[in-house]
């Protein structure tokens, strides 16, 4: 096994998620979304081809719908493709477990006529579960989910839980699904998307922060996993993926260094 992993992962929602934003389908940021699938999608395979570096790319079945090449070569590449809702609604919004199952459903369907079968792994939108998700997981046959974030770089098995609001909390029986870690400090969203209530950052200090992450979980913990969030729309802009593209390169350097597919490592 090597000493460090690499899971470079791409959430590419191009304009799904605006449809849920609170100012509904606005044109401006639905032109976001565009953007990410018609510029920034092909940047970002551009750069992972590069670099011949494998990626997991989480598509939302409206995405695979409206923008179909850039999906197209995501295959092609060689990357994979995993769930991420077809509409990227937050699990917590749906009114019901049948709703919830619907777009699940759905958005299996979507990657399968992509791919040809069905995808082994699953990301919740929002990084978000609701009291249904890990049954439905379980049940629709997902093998590995990369949306929680009781670990830091090591996998550990999906349960369902117990959350009472008048009792303690109790981990759960564990389901058959392996759950690859995400982080809000290693996804480009939080830090260099705007929002308006977020002021601009300093992109610099942004890289150089996942430097120090993957460096710290290098020198600690054997056989870690370092598992990167990008959204096309995101880190698509300029100059961002050449930021991204000196930090691949700094992994790379490190003997013992692997870049894997998430399921590939799973």
């Amino acid at each position: 096994m090597a000493h460090a992993t690499v899971c470079l992962t791409a959430d590419f929602d191009a304009v799904s998620p605006w449809l849920h934003a609170f100012d509904g389908d606005s044109p401006v940021n639905c032109s976001r979304g565009r953007f990410g699938a018609d510029v920034g999608a092909p940047r970002l395979l551009d750069l992972f081809e590069r670099h011949d570096v494998p990626a997991t790319w989480f598509i939302p079945g409206h995405t695979i719908d409206s923008f179909p090449e850039p999906c197209e070569r995501i295959v092609d590449d060689g990357h994979e493709v995993a769930h991420h809702g077809w509409s990227h609604t937050r699990p917590s919004d749906y009114e019901s477990r049948e709703d919830e199952r619907a777009d699940i459903v759905r958005g299996i369907e979507s990657i399968e006529g992509l791919t040809g079968s069905a995808p082994e792994g699953y990301r919740s939108p929002s990084w978000d579960f609701s009291a249904h998700t890990v049954s439905l997981l379980s049940e629709l046959g997902f093998e590995w989910s990369s949306s929680g974030m009781a670990r830091e770089f090591e996998p550990y098995e999906l349960t369902e839980e117990v959350a009472p609001h008048d009792g303690p909390y109790e981990v759960g029986d564990p389901v058959g699904i392996t759950e690859v870690p995400v982080s809000w400090q290693r996804d480009d969203y939080p830090a260099l998307a705007f929002s308006g209530n977020r002021a601009f950052s300093d992109e610099a200090a942004v890289f150089d922060h996942w430097r120090r992450q993957f460096d710290w979980m290098y020198e600690h913990v054997d056989g870690g996993i370092y598992v990167m969030t990008v959204h096309p729309q995101v880190i698509g802009r300029a100059p961002r993926t050449g930021m991204l593209g000196e930090l691949i390169e700094h992994a790379a350097g490190k003997p013992g260094v692997e870049f894997a597919r998430v399921g590939d490592m799973v």
